[in-house]
């Protein structure tokens, strides 16, 4: 990936998780519906996911902070996999969907991972010469 590309995206991503993060405070319900019922304080946690995306899209926006960010925004979509399965399998009350689209949302789940990782964590290799060392080093030689 070209490094203009990369930095667009980068930044694509970022913004995406503030926001995501934001609607949990603008539009809780939704959230608030997905929390399996036998788990505690649904706010709370719709509010500290909510601020986890904020600040992983934050701060994968920053040299200094990406590496970590990007860790925590895995962890954080590998945390909230159990609710998308709760809508999946029990349905998502308040929201009208059908069964099938609750169902199809959860391959994107990995698919959020990959993108992460792929956008900050992967190692970019550098170029390969086209010139064999061995080569150059028999060239060099009177």
């Amino acid at each position: 990936m070209k490094s203009g590309t990369r930095t667009a995206w980068q930044w694509a991503v970022g913004l995406l998780f503030v926001a995501a993060g934001a609607n949990h405070f603008f539009m809780p319900k939704p959230y608030l519906a997905m929390i399996p019922p036998h788990w505690p304080s649904p706010r709370a946690l719709v509010e500290i996911s909510g601020v986890a995306e904020m600040m992983g899209g934050l701060g994968v926006l920053w040299t200094a902070t990406r590496r970590l960010a990007a860790w925590g925004l895995i962890a954080l979509l590998v945390a909230v996999f159990p609710a998308n399965w709760q809508v999946a399998a029990h349905g998502w009350p308040g929201v009208d969907a059908p069964p099938w689209v609750l169902w199809a949302r959860l391959p994107f789940q990995p698919l959020f991972i990959w993108w992460v990782y792929r956008i900050y964590l992967r190692r970019t290799r550098p170029p390969v010469s086209n010139t064999n060392p061995s080569d150059a080093e028999a060239r060099a030689k009177p």
